[in-house]
């Protein structure tokens, strides 16, 4: 039998802006064929020579238009079972905050957007690995102070 082995080749970044009552999250309508269909958050695959959280800011200005004002590690990874791909994903998470203002511009792999709570958010979200994802970083990151240990640079 062979053994699974862990791959990381892509990114997960919760956006976020607002703060207090009003603090939002960015959920993106997925139009394309992976993940057709559902609400989820930005993601996309690190290119050659590229660090995971270049790939987090670049996938977040590819998909939605917008840049992070600060950029933190989300100070963990998702893992699940990828069937195509016969091994275990590592993905590393990211939280980007954005200006109350920024406007989202999608790119052709989402067909909506919305700015919801997190709780909202949390709802609409189809995998538990990611309500799991959303509520840590609502905890860490929204109803206390980002921890500066976890910036990195944007």
């Amino acid at each position: 039998m062979p053994d699974l082995s862990l791959r990381c080749s892509m990114v997960s970044v919760v956006v976020v802006r607002g703060s207090g009552e009003q603090t939002r999250t960015l959920l993106v309508h997925r139009a394309t064929a992976h993940l057709h269909g559902l609400w989820t958050y930005v993601a996309g695959h690190l290119e050659a020579g590229e660090t995971a959280w270049q790939a987090a800011l670049r996938e977040l200005l590819e998909e939605t238009g917008l840049r992070a004002a600060s950029l933190y590690s989300a100070d963990r990874c998702e893992t699940f079972y990828d069937a195509g791909e016969e091994c275990i994903a590592v993905v590393p998470a990211f939280v980007a905050f954005v200006d109350a203002g920024a406007e989202v511009r999608l790119n052709h792999e989402h067909d909506d957007h919305a700015w919801l709570s997190f709780a909202e958010a949390i709802e609409r979200l189809p995998f538990g690995g990611q309500r799991a994802l959303y509520a840590d970083v609502q905890h860490a990151f929204v109803l206390q102070p980002p921890p500066e240990v976890l910036r990195l640079p944007c």
